[in-house]
């Protein structure tokens, strides 16, 4: 027996209502490219439209104009999504409550998550969206998720509740010295102003 190994996600589909209210929220409010659409090749009767959430995965969302808008909060049930998080910059991270203002949109303000920041509100459907940003870039050659196994395995060693900065900042510090070589037969930290 062997796996079926993944490399990434391929996209997600969703099910919409309108074009419009699809178009307005995917590319008007995250600004997510619309770059293209065709029937729903299962169900001729929807239209299938397709958004780059940034890097170069899709997004894509079935439509239907005889469908409406509901903004009741979609099911939390088992099975079902939770939420989708999007990734977003530490810059932009800091104008999402501004920006989710300015068009009335209820959102959860700013959440503290130890590794990341994220902010929460629903999509005109129901559907919890998190808008995410790292606080910390992986060192070459690695990725996030690389430096969030290191820190899971520190946090854990060191008896914390949470991944926090200090496990983020060791982790990385793992990281780069496992992928750089040095001349130098010590690698341990040290003092350069000791007093001599």
């Amino acid at each position: 027996m062997r796996k079926i190994q993944t490399q990434g996600v391929h996209h997600i589909t969703l099910m919409g209502a309108d074009r419009q209210t699809t178009i307005d929220f995917w590319e008007g409010l995250l600004g997510m490219p619309f770059i293209f659409d065709q029937p729903n090749l299962d169900n001729p009767s929807e239209s299938h439209l397709y958004f780059d959430p940034g890097d170069g995965r899709l997004i894509t969302v079935f439509c239907d104009e005889n469908r409406k808008v509901d903004p009741a909060r979609t099911s939390t049930d088992v099975g079902c999504v939770h939420h989708i998080a999007f990734s977003v910059s530490q810059a932009t991270s800091k104008q999402v409550a501004k920006r989710l203002d300015e068009r009335g949109i209820r959102h959860s303000g700013h959440k503290d998550r130890g590794f990341m920041d994220s902010f929460y509100f629903n999509d005109p459907l129901g559907l919890t969206i998190e808008l995410a940003s790292y606080r910390f870039d992986p060192p070459w050659g690695y990725t996030h998720a690389h430096v969030l196994l290191e820190a899971h395995k520190l946090r854990v060693a060191r008896g914390d509740y949470n991944i926090q900065e200090e496990h983020l900042a060791d982790a990385i510090e793992i990281l780069a010295t496992r992928n750089r070589e040095t001349l130098s037969e010590d690698r341990a930290p040290k003092d350069p102003y000791r007093a001599s």
